[in-house]
């Protein structure tokens, strides 16, 4: 059908008429273009209809924002420059005559986010679903391409499959193709270039759920939004009768890692992107920009004296100790649904963003599983990419023990998470808050590096945990004694004292055991130094989606 025709371009034609060269022309030429100019404005009020009246009604009642309603939302106010808007599929009759015209299902340009540049990309579900149409792909890629060589970070709004095909494009080119994926280079530089947004506001397939997953922060909308390589009738197809939210809801992709965070509303999301891109610079040609904050450098927050439990199995909140170091109100948490023996998220110290890790003793107690260690690298190849200082609260009892988590393979990622750690060359401090054992308890930091570490009197290391050791290592000795349960007390009391973390600092392993109410003073005066140790530029290594 012809989506301009009865219903859609009769309303405008009441006050439009097409561009025609006129006969007088041809004699006598106009002094000015203010005929072209207004033929311009009119196809731009046909672009504004987007897929027509009753297809934009459709996407209102299915409980979401219009393309141009998100970029408005998103944006600084007044500030989106579109381009290519009057791009899109045209028909001419007789004398040239436009008989209709459909914009492209995607609406790119230049706005400010936070006051400063960045590009967008948004899918116009109402066109065509948001599936590619003739050589529009090309306005996804000029977005791309403009992002990385002008240095500005880039948002995509996905609402469809995002620059893909469907089986209706046959009947106008008879024929199938080998399959490409145009511009894709430029999605990979910016990985390691710019920072990159993506927030999946609707059913989003094929390039549409690859171009969420190539980014350095996505976010999802419950309920509104679904990711999946292909939908519920190509899964049928496969024996799997299911509906989209079974098939890639925020149930299923919150908590693999596809997407980093979900929220509630399509507001959220875009507070979420905007939020996120205020603690990274513009590209890596650059540092993230220092804020003025009212929280002094100085403040000691006396709750951390008895954030840990003497008994080591009792779990404490960790996030309560990294908010109380950081700067007031400013830790941003990333992937909370997954990787859950791991926090990471974005704060400042004393107006400086950084990345922060921190062990989660309420999940497994914080061992690291092999999605703990996906997570690792990801974050710390963010604060690679974008020089960004790392602080690591340190609770981390190994990597995790079992069948399970050997089949998911945690030794591989394990030592790929490990190798994360060791390639990073931002500064970094590590705060020892609890245990630290094993070699997932060695990647707290590189140790070839200048250690900047703060370990608090809570502090508990070793190769392995003393508890279940002692009874191991001693079995024959204390079987032989006249009183074994005596001689098994003494000897984890002689255990105990050995594993005081005084011990260790008496020997320069442990370079400083501090007041844990010192943290945040102590952070802030290494933020401060940090900044003469950041180098910008590209990554020796790069960052991978």
């Amino acid at each position: 059908s012809n989506p301009c025709r009865a219903g859609r371009l009769g309303a405008a034609r009441e006050t439009w008429r097409p561009f025609r060269l006129r006969a007088s022309a041809l004699s006598s030429p106009p002094m000015s273009w203010e005929d072209e100019i207004e033929e311009k404005r009119r196809r731009e009020e046909l672009a504004e209809q987007m897929g027509g009246a009753d297809r934009v009604a459709r996407q209102k009642a299915s409980g979401k924002l219009n393309v141009r309603e998100r970029v408005a939302a998103l944006a600084d106010p007044g500030s989106f420059h579109e381009i290519g808007k009057i791009a899109g599929k045209a028909s001419y009759g007789k004398d040239n005559e436009l008989e209709s015209f459909r914009a492209s299902p995607f609406v790119v340009g230049r706005a400010l986010i936070n006051g400063k540049p960045a590009m967008l990309q948004a899918d116009d579900f109402t066109v065509r679903g948001g599936a590619g149409d003739a050589a529009i792909w090309q306005k996804l890629v000029f977005a791309e391409q403009m992002a990385n060589e002008y240095r500005m970070p880039l948002i995509r709004l996905i609402d469809g499959t995002g620059g893909g095909g469907s089986v209706k494009m046959l009947e106008k080119d008879p024929r199938t193709y080998i399959p490409q994926t145009p511009g894709w280079e430029w999605v990979v530089a910016n990985m390691g270039a710019v920072p990159v947004v993506s927030l999946a506001l609707g059913p989003c397939a094929g390039l549409g759920a690859g171009r969420v997953a190539a980014s350095h922060y996505s976010v999802m909308v419950q309920g509104l939004s679904q990711i999946f390589v292909a939908g519920p009738p190509v899964a049928k197809a496969i024996g799997e009768d299911v509906d989209k939210e079974s098939l890639g809801g925020a149930e299923i992709n919150g908590k693999n890692g596809v997407v980093d965070d979900l929220a509630t509303s399509e507001a959220e999301a875009f507070a979420r992107a905007r939020r996120f891109l205020s603690y990274l610079p513009a590209s890596v040609h650059e540092t993230a920009a220092r804020v003025q904050i009212a929280d002094p450098p100085d403040r000691r927050d006396d709750t951390l004296i008895k954030a840990v439990p003497r008994d080591r199995r009792v779990p404490y909140k960790m996030r309560r100790i990294v908010e109380a170091c950081v700067d007031a109100g400013s830790f941003f948490e990333i992937g909370q649904q997954w990787g859950r023996g791991i926090i990471t998220g974005l704060a400042r110290i004393d107006g400086y963003s950084v990345a922060v890790i921190a062990g989660d003793p309420m999940f497994l107690a914080g061992a690291w599983t092999s999605d703990v260690c996906r997570k690792v690298i990801k974050h710390v190849d963010l604060a690679q990419t974008f020089h960004l200082p790392v602080v690591h609260f340190v609770d981390c009892p190994g990597f995790a023990v079992g069948v399970k988590h050997e089949r998911a393979g945690v030794v591989k990622l394990g030592v790929q998470a490990m190798a994360a750690v060791y390639q990073a060359r931002v500064p970094w401090c590590s705060i020892v808050v609890r245990q630290a054992f094993g070699l997932a308890g060695s990647a707290m930091m590189n140790p070839t590096r200048a250690k900047v570490r703060y370990c608090w009197p809570s502090g508990d290391w070793g190769s392995l945990p003393l508890e279940g050791g002692i009874e191991a290592a001693y079995k024959s000795e204390i079987e032989a004694h006249p009183e074994p349960e005596k001689r098994l007390k003494e000897i984890r009391a002689w255990a105990e004292a050995l594993r005081s973390p005084f011990r260790t600092a008496e020997a320069f392993y442990a370079e400083e055991i501090i007041d844990p109410r010192d943290t945040r003073p102590l952070l802030c005066e290494w933020a401060n130094l940090a900044q003469g140790a950041l180098e910008t530029g590209p990554s020796s290594f790069g960052m991978r989606p």
